[in-house]
């Protein structure tokens, strides 16, 4: 019995060594997938030795005095504005005074580099929407505040990119002005990131031009944010990207063991419905709902975030979110988007609705509002170093290719790619085309365009075919600054 035993363990082993052989054969054999050959799996960028300096400079302390300040104002109800019984130093108004004040000082810091003003309107009566009651009802004058940092390069200057919070909060009720309504999450922790990227960039200089906002209005009806996109929409702002931070205080709730503080969500538009219909069966025709200019951007924060945070001590992941924003909810960088901005918001990985919208109060030993408490001051800081590569990156880099095409003429298995170089940038500019399946949805694969030549300046031919992958082109500089990529659309060109 034991011959027989040995002998039927040493014929399933020669079977298993056997099979594993051939099937190391069988996959050595197999040939490479067109994708996977003609380029390199999508890598880290190198990280730029100015930005990791801006990034060591960021202050979780600075952060933190940020918010506390911001709490104290009370209750920051937009429609504060109108009343006239508030507590001396409190109120939408003073916070807007102290905000400006700040940026003041980070102008002064760096030389008087800050333009830093008011965009000062009046809201008129609104209508309710959704069949709820109207959230202004009676002219109401409303502040924003920004900061810009215009860009080095006379060119490029005219490129801009924008960082943004909402500094105003509500009560549960939301036209309550006098109760303690902290916003501690809501919005003082995304005001805090757009305030220290600019106490932190305006000690530096790019070649585009950055701009740094606080809004009000937004929990009101996105009221501040709409008039700041439209007032950019008729003077002509060469916007290529708006970063919208809303709730990234990275709630910290005793007993919570389901948060998790090394994601941040990155929502973005996809299709716009108010596109032209053409666009949109065009868009949908070729499985474009995913390329729009919002979701390339958020691409870009996922690799910005790659080449900075991803492979940190403290890792920290961008995780993009294939909507335009919660269920029930709505944001700022909407505001944009209609507009025909790319533009994205960034939001904490679990929101607790207790910390949020609530008159501050405890009951049955549960406490209730957006305080000061809850907020994961390390966590904003980690965010604020996002949107802080993510601007530096943008800005140094030529912008975005224009008219980015692919010819569809003829049935083949090769894809050639036409673009237009980007129209505000005065230095070298090479090209990477990227790529990934169908069902994926970041970038995995790179080529320098230099590598296939297509028919004519500016273009590739690339042994791939275009009805397995998206493709995108990118725009970067000579220090390997890369812009987000743009989509190509259906050419019949030759």
């Amino acid at each position: 019995m034991k011959t027989i035993y040995l002998a039927v363990i040493s014929a399933f082993t020669l079977v298993s060594v056997g099979s594993a052989v051939a099937q190391k054969t069988s996959r050595s054999t197999v040939p490479k997938l067109d994708y996977e050959a003609s380029g390199s799996p999508l890598k880290a960028a190198p990280a730029d030795p100015q930005i990791l300096a801006a990034l060591k400079s960021v202050s979780t302390e600075q952060i933190k005095a940020n918010i506390i300040h911001l709490v104290e104002f009370n209750n920051r109800s937009t429609i504060s504005s109108t009343e006239t019984d508030l507590k001396l130093g409190t109120g939408v108004l003073a916070a807007a005074d102290w905000i400006k004040s700040q940026f003041d000082s980070y102008s002064k810091d760096c030389g008087g580099c800050l333009e830093v003003q008011f965009d000062e309107f009046v809201e008129q009566p609104q209508a309710g929407f959704n069949n709820s009651r109207p959230r202004i009802i009676k002219p109401t004058p409303l502040r924003n505040v920004f900061a810009i940092l215009r860009g080095s390069d006379p060119t490029a200057a005219k490129r801009m990119y924008l960082i943004t919070g909402h500094y105003d909060t509500r009560e549960t009720d939301v036209m309550n002005t006098h109760d303690f309504a902290p916003g501690a999450n809501d919005d003082s922790s995304g005001t805090a990131v757009s305030m220290e990227a600019a106490r932190v960039l305006s000690k530096y200089k790019f070649p585009a031009t950055i701009v740094f906002v606080a809004v009000a209005g937004e929990e009101q009806g996105l009221n501040g944010s709409h008039h700041l996109a439209l007032r950019a929409q008729k003077e002509g702002w060469q916007l290529e990207g708006v970063l919208n931070n809303d709730i990234v205080g990275g709630d910290t709730t005793p007993g919570d063991t389901l948060q998790n503080k090394q994601r941040i969500r990155v929502f973005s538009q996809g299709i716009l419905p108010t596109s032209p219909i053409e666009q949109i069966r065009q868009a949908l025709s070729i499985g474009g709902e995913n390329e729009t200019p919002s979701r390339q951007l958020a691409r870009q924060v996922l690799a910005v975030d790659r080449a900075y945070l991803s492979a940190g001590r403290a890792p920290f992941h961008a995780v993009m979110e294939l909507r335009l924003d919660r269920f029930l909810r709505g944001g700022d960088h909407k505001s944009f988007s209609d507009e025909g901005f790319p533009s994205v918001r960034f939001t904490e990985w679990r929101e607790n609705y207790d910390h949020q919208h609530q008159h501050v109060r405890t009951e049955n030993g549960k406490e209730y509002g957006d305080l000061l408490k809850f907020d994961d001051f390390n966590y904003i800081a980690q965010v604020a170093r996002l949107n802080i590569a993510t601007l530096a990156s943008l800005a140094n880099s030529p912008g975005v290719p224009q008219q980015v095409r692919v010819t569809t003429s003829n049935l083949d298995n090769d894809t050639i790619l036409k673009w237009e170089a980007p129209t505000s940038f005065a230095g070298d500019v090479h090209y990477q085309i990227v790529w990934r399946e169908t069902a994926v949805n970041d970038w995995q694969y790179v080529a320098d365009a230099k590598d296939f030549p297509g028919p004519g300046p500016n273009s590739v031919r690339l042994p791939v075919s275009k009805d397995n992958v998206f493709f995108g082109v990118q725009a970067c500089s000579a220090k390997q600054a890369c812009s987000q990529a743009v989509a190509p659309i259906p050419s019949r060109e030759r």
